[in-house]
């Protein structure tokens, strides 16, 4: 994305693709894919701020640009933290899944 756009127009296109993202894949066994991706979005943006900012200081962006420690936030919504997304698993249910073909039970 442009470095000329604010933060927020970067956070309000990234946002709900990550969170559909996660949305989907959460039924499956994903919370080390999430945590990756965390970490991907978290540096990606982190990236994009410093081309935005040359001049600036880590700790100058810090301050201006994150909410709560370390993670990125506008002023009206905070980058959308793919490893706070809690996983669900489907139950077995004990039942065979029969097979459309005969003799190969």
């Amino acid at each position: 994305m442009d470095t000329s756009q604010p933060l927020d127009a970067l956070l309000r296109q990234l946002n709900p693709t990550l969170k559909g993202w996660c949305v989907y894949f959460r039924p499956g066994v994903s919370s080390a894919t999430f945590a990756y991706l965390s970490y991907y979005t978290w540096r990606h943006v982190g990236s994009w701020l410093r081309r935005k900012h040359r001049r600036s200081t880590w700790k100058d962006l810090r301050r201006r640009y994150c909410d709560v420690g370390w993670w990125p936030a506008s002023e009206e919504r905070p980058l959308f933290n793919p490893a706070k997304v809690t996983t669900t698993r489907y139950r077995y249910r004990g039942t065979i899944i029969p097979t459309p073909w005969p003799g190969l039970e």
